[in-house]
């Protein structure tokens, strides 16, 4: 376990999130759960407990308090109740202000070495823009955060299993305009960062990346599109020359079979279902979205706020309870890397 806990930040708290944050933490002992503290207006969280027929005592502390406090009570770095009563599954902007700055406490205590790693909650992108939100999403806004001296650092978005870590080196596009956005440059840098982070935070001395083509059978030697020839092919043999253990381009659809798995550290997909598709196929439940790139540890659940079921108390906590033991396992590892 890391010497400092995990901040894990409240998410859109119309969500499930309040509730995944309060089962995680009755399930601790069986989930062997790091200790963690959950930024959010205590007071929500007690009344989604109470509606929903858990014990689950809160204690009000501050970060250095966590590790104390976390067998006997949930510990919460409280925020100001937000605006309004919140309603499961009834998202309003009113809300936006906290998930904002449950977001802005975890960073801050992250940078000032208060916490190992961020864990983030689910929030819903429409609420905060409603909101006057400026960011595309919840990456690009840890990175706005992460800033130094006004550069942005590249995040890169990662899905990890024990099975299975895939990167999409483009991703919330539309399919028709992923290959005029894939470039070799953009394939390059995103190699770099995975492989670069696979040694530091996940302990691999010597990463290889499995790297899909674009096409239907990589191209076909340019009978289905010349794009895995002039734009991946190059970008591979960059990275090889650079010293990282890349192969490539394969066809997509014999990558993700368990003995083609079994001969890689981490696939880069030119696209967002490229990528997306096998690892929901393997681990539903358990997947866990990690932002590599940034200067402190984010995982998230590979889920969102499912409002449709929020306040039933039917939510699984699998991927957040995933997202928390891969936190503590990449903050101990860093803490060991001189690199980190």
């Amino acid at each position: 376990m890391p010497a400092t806990p995990l901040a894990l930040t409240q998410g859109d708290p119309a969500g499930i999130g309040p509730e995944l944050t309060l089962r995680a933490w009755l399930e601790r002992r069986e989930r062997a759960l790091p200790p963690f503290a959950c930024i959010a207006d205590p007071g929500h969280l007690a009344d989604i407990a109470r509606q929903l027929g858990w014990s689950v005592p809160l204690r009000l502390c501050d970060w250095g308090e966590v590790r104390a406090s976390f067998a006997e009570a949930l510990p919460v770095i409280p925020l100001a109740p937000d605006a309004g009563r919140v309603v499961p599954g009834k998202p309003d902007a009113a809300t936006a202000a906290g998930t904002i700055a449950s977001i802005d406490r975890a960073v801050e205590a992250a940078r000032h070495g208060d916490v190992a790693a961020v864990v983030t909650n689910p929030i819903a992108k429409s609420v905060l823009y409603s909101a006057g939100f400026k960011h595309p999403g919840h990456t690009e806004y840890l990175a706005h955060l992460a800033a130094r001296d006004g550069v942005e650092p590249r995040p890169v978005m990662m899905l990890w299993c024990e099975e299975l870590a895939v990167v999409p080196v483009t991703i919330h596009e539309p399919l028709r305009r992923v290959p005029e956005l894939l470039t070799t440059a953009l394939i390059v840098e995103t190699g770099r960062i995975v492989a670069a982070e696979l040694r530091s935070r996940f302990g691999i001395a010597a990463p290889k990346l499995a790297i899909s083509g674009l096409n239907p059978h990589a191209g076909e030697n340019g009978t289905m599109g010349h794009e895995d020839a002039a734009i991946v092919a190059p970008a591979i043999a960059q990275l090889r020359a650079e010293g990282i253990d890349a192969r490539g381009p394969y066809p997509a659809d014999t990558m993700f079979h368990a003995r083609a798995r079994a001969g890689y550290d981490a696939a880069l997909a030119m696209y967002h279902d490229q990528a997306l598709i096998p690892i929901k196929t393997i681990a539903f439940d358990e997947g866990v979205n990690v932002t590599l790139g940034l200067p402190f540890i984010r995982t998230s659940p590979d889920h969102g706020t499912a409002f449709d079921i929020a306040g039933r108390g039917v939510a699984r906590p699998d991927s957040l309870c995933a997202a928390l033991k891969l936190a503590a396992r990449m903050a101990e590892r860093a803490a060991t890397d001189p690199t980190s």
